[in-house]
């Protein structure tokens, strides 16, 4: 089984602190303080990257996550690292997290993938559409509001 909800978000605050600050995040939103809640959100210039830990499977992953007034993206990093022509392949990080070890790598990796992606996905919403629609990012429509 993976870390508990504490540890997950200590480590996540300690693996997000540095990029966060270099790339105007605000964070850590999300399940912070909630022990049964393993999701660590962290946002700015429209795009949220929301950090879940999957307790059951022992994994860990960072989802992109961008809105605009008609629609809501949402796909992996790493995925979306690789269509961006960012990271070579696939598999070269790391989605462990059933050891503090497995999860500070995971997370670590990630992060750097989040450095890599986020020029690319923070400026116009249209280019950052198209590139996580191109990455088979899951999106839907937003209800209208009115």
């Amino acid at each position: 089984m993976a870390p508990g909800t504490e540890a997950f978000h200590g480590e996540a605050r300690a693996a997000f602190a540095e990029a966060a600050r270099r790339l105007g995040l605000d964070g850590p939103g999300g399940g912070e303080g909630d022990r049964h809640l393993a999701v660590a959100t962290y946002a700015g210039s429209g795009v949220t990257y929301k950090v879940v830990l999957g307790l059951w499977q022992g994994d860990v992953e960072i989802h992109v996550c961008r809105r605009t007034a008609l629609t809501e993206c949402k796909v992996g990093i790493e995925t979306l690292a690789v269509t961006a022509g960012v990271v070579d392949r696939r598999g070269a990080v790391s989605f462990g997290a059933r050891s503090l070890r497995q999860l500070r790598r995971s997370l670590a990796g990630q992060v750097r993938y989040v450095e890599l992606v986020h020029p690319l996905v923070s400026g116009d919403p249209d280019a950052a559409l198209t590139l996580m629609r191109a990455a088979g990012a899951r999106e839907w429509r937003r209800p209208a509001v009115g």
